[in-house]
């Protein structure tokens, strides 16, 4: 008979490591490595390994802080399941009532890490239609629900995903300097409203408002997107009332559906 070490294979070693990614998936904020230990029961060189691991297939990430957090293939993956979860549902009609409104693209979209992750969409009913697809990724800081997400957090929350992040320019109004971006998060937390006028795809325009529960952890947005050759700046103004209505009987219908407790 083969003896097995403890941890070291077999359903032990998965069942560790799955515990492992559960921990920092399921911690209400980026965790070090001592945190992680002082939960884990693991030595120290074990679950050193089984972080690593998890890093390098994408299921968890590692900022330059050195604290971990969800990494973009586990987000991708919980995507397919987080479209049809009661969120998605719930929000549905509201997408749809918005679409009618406005005939372009709406979108729903969660925050995770310094990403937005497209959880539902309602398809333009014009030819010319926005290429974004249910599960995909986009950055944060430069995309309209993004900006949106971010200006709900507070400033702990905030720097913990914008330190170390490199503002990347995708084109020449994305916004790459930091206190430039603050700034602007401070005047979509005002109003209520975010734009991206081009910022992270050329030719590219919408308007969002922000979801926040910070009681569920919940911090999404709802936009409307359109080219920008049929979407001026006064039709995102016009479209702004509507899009802050849908997220806020968004926010209202969850809360009726969840309950206080949930």
């Amino acid at each position: 008979m083969v003896m097995e070490r403890d941890g070291e294979s077999g359903t032990g070693t998965l069942g560790k490591a799955v515990a492992v990614l559960e921990t920092v998936a399921l911690a209400d904020r980026p965790m070090r490595f001592t945190e992680v230990l002082a939960v884990s029961g693991q030595p120290r060189g074990t679950l050193h390994r089984q972080l690593s691991h998890l890093v390098q297939e994408g299921l968890l990430e590692l900022r330059p802080d050195h604290a971990y957090v969800p990494g973009l293939r586990l987000l991708k993956l919980a995507s397919a399941s987080w479209a049809r979860n009661e969120f998605r549902a719930v929000a549905a009609p509201f997408l749809e009532a918005l679409h009618g409104q406005t005939g372009e693209t709406v979108h729903l979209g969660v925050l995770r890490g310094h990403e937005i992750i497209y959880l539902d969409k309602v398809e333009s009913r014009q030819a010319v239609r926005m290429n974004s697809q249910i599960g995909n990724a986009s950055p944060a800081y430069c995309t309209g629900v993004g900006k949106a997400a971010l200006s709900t957090l507070d400033a702990p929350a905030l720097d913990a995903i914008l330190c170390g992040l490199e503002l990347r320019r995708f084109t020449p109004q994305t916004i790459t300097d930091r206190a430039a971006l603050m700034a602007e998060l401070a005047q979509i937390r005002a109003s209520g409203i975010a734009f991206d006028r081009e910022e992270h795809e050329p030719g590219i325009r919408c308007v969002a408002a922000p979801l926040a529960d910070p009681g569920r952890a919940l911090v999404a947005g709802v936009s409307v997107t359109g080219p920008a050759y049929r979407v001026g700046q006064a039709q995102l103004d016009d479209w702004a009332p509507r899009v802050r209505h849908a997220a806020r009987a968004i926010m209202d219908e969850l809360s009726a559906r969840l309950g206080p407790q949930r």
